[in-house]
């Protein structure tokens, strides 16, 4: 999967009226984080139309760990950061061998299991968008995965993703 215009339109979803929202982040953040919000807690044989579409059945983050309350709960996600932030997960889904081979290839010492699902599911989506979004510059997706890290991560989560994805955008680099 190509991460060719990242906004499918999908004519079985009603995208309903646009929300209103004074979020100083811009939109692709937004839908980074709600992707990451998706793959904190994903299990590798879950259908991802049905991971999908329970999270945008139950979006509300009141509770969660990986969020604040919404300011207008009623209101839908806007459509281009539901479309976005879905299409990060659906590439990160159709590609999560080769993703967490070239996560495991630059993450010295930590396996999979020993990193922590936040920084693993920021990785995972830093790679993703490395590898298969070429439009999106190097220096953007690193940027936003650090801005992600530490918002939802640890004191070190952002320097361990600095690290990781600075080698993966070095790849990308030599493969064009």
């Amino acid at each position: 999967m190509v991460c060719a215009a990242h906004t499918q339109n999908t004519p079985d979803r009603n995208p309903g009226p646009p929300r209103r929202t004074t979020d100083k982040r811009g939109a692709r953040r937004i839908a980074r984080e709600l992707a990451l919000k998706v793959l904190f807690d994903f299990q590798r044989e879950a259908d991802v139309r049905q991971v999908l579409d329970q999270f945008w059945a139950n979006f509300r983050f009141a509770e969660d760990e990986l969020g604040e309350p919404l300011e207008e709960t009623s209101l839908p996600v806007p459509f281009e950061i539901q479309s976005f932030a879905e299409s990060l997960v659906t590439g990160v889904f159709s590609n999560l061998d080769r993703i967490d081979e070239i996560l495991k290839q630059y993450s010295a010492n930590w396996t999979l299991e020993r990193m922590a699902r936040v920084d693993r599911a920021i990785l995972r989506i830093g790679i993703y968008e490395l590898l298969y979004c070429p439009q999106v510059p190097a220096s953007v997706v690193i940027n936003e995965a650090i801005e992600i890290a530490k918002r939802f991560g640890s004191k070190e989560t952002p320097g361990f993703v600095n690290g990781i994805l600075d080698q993966v955008a070095r790849l990308r680099e030599t493969s064009s």
